[in-house]
């Protein structure tokens, strides 16, 4: 069993995007593909990054079809804030997300972990999204932007990890002006970075590390 912790710089920067991507081309490799996401807010009716990771995981093992959107989240909160914050009063039922991780993992080879807006998003007071990653033992896929402000927000999210000795792997969703990104924002990457990814030109490579992945990869 593998665990992949998908995470980000921030919220929107394209965590449901990239699992759902790894969700198709880690079960092209022949494997059977979970995904988890322990706790999301901003939940009205139904987890909507929860149910997109549903859809795509029963697309792909079969053995989702018994498999329930409150199993993929089996925490949820109404209000759209930090978990700290969206729980109130609340103390998080771990209880209840290790049971729901457990039906997860019996089908699964390799479990896609997304996480709740980025690593130092705050859970309980002394527990943070980047905690939940040494929890699952989980190798870590972190999502980097492409707009101005990308540099600042990799660098911070690396020194988190590094900091922690926890194992990586990092990409940029590149969505916006290409030209702007090589201008702006490429230059320093390749300088300082013996490997750059991007989920739209580099999506098998990444796949590729995902699967492969042990104790000494960390893409710096």
């Amino acid at each position: 069993m593998k665990n992949i912790f998908v995470t980000a710089t921030n919220t929107d920067i394209g965590k449901t995007y990239a699992t759902t991507i790894l969700i198709k081309k880690l079960a092209q490799s022949g494997l059977n593909v979970g995904a988890f996401k322990p706790i999301e807010t901003g939940v009205i009716t139904a987890p909507q990054d929860g149910l997109k990771l549903l859809k795509a995981v029963q697309e792909h093992n079969p053995n989702f079809k018994k498999i329930t959107i409150d199993d993929i989240v089996p925490i949820q909160f109404s209000l759209p804030a930090a978990p700290y914050i969206a729980k109130k009063e609340e103390r998080i039922d771990f209880d209840k997300i290790e049971k729901a991780y457990k039906k997860i993992t019996s089908y699964s080879d390799i479990v896609l972990i997304e996480g709740a807006g980025g690593l130092l998003v705050p859970i309980e007071e002394d527990l943070f999204m980047i905690d939940l990653i040494s929890h699952f033992n989980a190798h870590t896929l972190l999502i980097t932007h492409d707009k101005l402000g990308s540099i600042n927000d990799t660098l911070l999210s690396l020194e988190a990890l590094n900091t922690r000795g926890l194992e990586y792997t990092w990409c940029i969703n590149q969505r916006h002006d290409r030209d702007d990104f090589q201008t702006i924002t490429l230059p320093y990457y390749l300088k300082h970075f013996k490997t750059i990814y991007t989920l739209q030109e580099n999506i098998d490579q990444i796949t590729q590390r995902l699967i492969t992945y042990g104790h000494t990869h960390r893409d710096t």
